[in-house]
């Protein structure tokens, strides 16, 4: 390109005068500086990353961000799995990370290339990473959430006599508390293999069970409050449950936090409030990895570095309402954040919490079908009362 570029000049020079030439001058500079542009490709959640994060790194460092958003493991999984290579950097939670992992997906991590790595991470968040990325040699922590209920509180208290049920993972799993709240929306992570550990766990069985049986049990308790959920999705959650469009919500805790401040600031007089449920949740770890495929490592390291930066993950958190894991950016996280239970959970708590496993293919496409079955089920119902 930069050589025609050339060759255009010259023969300008030739037959259309100096003008053309300055013209054709400009163009080559432009191309030019953008043949030299430093380019990165990052794959993350949606409304997960700081309002001014990527910009002020672009500032920076002078390196151009292509910035993308996905709502579920499942929909990142498909993507590595099956499209043209992309993206420097991608964020999957650690359990799906570690059959990722087990695909040759990505490529180990050089942390003589961080060395904040092990200064600034938490050890006790590292060796609960490791359970999924043995000797942390592929991911860097991002941050680590809880799965549990965000609702409205005056909406229920109507519905509940001013009593309810929302220190029970009951209220969305039992279909008369259900039934009651169809009416003012209920909404579901788009995140079936989440759901599904929630429901064994429920049900007081393994949260990552290996039997099948077990996987019917859950089929027929989440098929059986599923006609009382107005939709399955990740990324309207914050803003509908903010604005009154849904009540409650199976949802992350940061989501959650993120639709309290929206309805403040919004000061629509709607009371969110969020609960992780007495018979427990799963703590998720959502980790940075460079893919093999990725074209621009160097700039995927500068920003793995970036977000070593206290400040910078701490504005991050302040933002998300997610614990981060690392230890010096503590003294920069809100004080309202830092010693929420919610969102850093004390010891009690932490209890309660359990880590999902890397499941057997097996059990992913029970879970899979599954889940494709309560959705069509869904579909049908719909379309059944849209004819009545």
């Amino acid at each position: 390109m930069l050589r025609k570029v050339l060759l255009n000049v010259v023969m300008c020079h030739k037959t259309k005068g100096i003008s053309q030439i300055g013209i054709l001058i400009v163009s080559l500079i432009t191309l030019q500086a953008y043949a030299d542009q430093k380019q990165l490709y990052i794959y993350n959640w949606s409304d997960y990353m700081g309002p001014e994060t990527i910009s002020q790194f672009e500032q920076k460092t002078g390196i151009k961000v292509t910035y993308d958003t996905f709502n579920s493991n499942e929909e990142l999984e498909h993507f590595l799995m099956t499209q043209p290579a992309k993206y420097d950097l991608v964020v999957p939670t650690s359990n799906f990370l570690a059959k990722q992992i087990d695909a040759n997906i990505y490529q180990p991590l050089d942390k003589t290339k961080l060395p904040s790595y092990l200064k600034n991470l938490d050890p006790d968040i590292l060796e609960m990473v490791s359970k999924d990325d043995p000797e942390n040699t592929y991911s860097l922590p991002y941050m680590w959430i809880s799965t549990g209920i965000g609702y409205n509180v005056d909406e229920l208290n109507k519905r509940f006599n001013n009593a309810p049920p929302v220190d029970s993972w009951a209220l969305l799993f039992e279909p008369n508390n259900a039934e009651k709240l169809a009416d003012c929306g209920i909404a579901w992570l788009e995140a079936p293999s989440e759901l599904f550990a929630l429901a064994l766990n429920y049900l007081g069985l393994d949260p990552n069970s290996a039997t099948s049986e077990d996987y019917v049990k859950v089929s027929n308790l989440l098929s059986a409050v599923s006609p009382y959920v107005r939709y399955i999705d990740s990324t309207n959650l914050i803003d509908d449950l903010a604005s009154g469009k849904v009540c409650v919500a199976i949802g992350w805790s940061g989501d959650i936090y993120q639709a309290m401040d929206k309805a403040a600031q919004s000061n629509n007089g709607i009371k969110i409030d969020y609960v992780i449920p007495k018979e427990g949740t799963f703590a998720s770890f959502d980790v940075f990895a460079i893919p093999k495929t990725a074209k621009n490592v160097d700039e995927a390291y500068q920003f793995l570095n970036y977000l070593l930066e206290p400040k910078v993950i701490a504005d991050i958190s302040n933002y998300v309402y997610y614990a981060n894991p690392n230890l010096a950016a503590t003294q920069f996280v809100d004080e309202a954040i830092a010693q929420d239970p919610n969102i850093y959970p004390p010891k009690n708590v932490l209890e309660h919490l359990f880590a999902l496993t890397l499941k057997s293919p097996r059990i992913e496409r029970a879970i899979l079908r599954t889940w494709a079955d309560i959705l069509e089920s869904r579909s049908l119902a719909n379309l059944s009362n849209e004819m009545n």
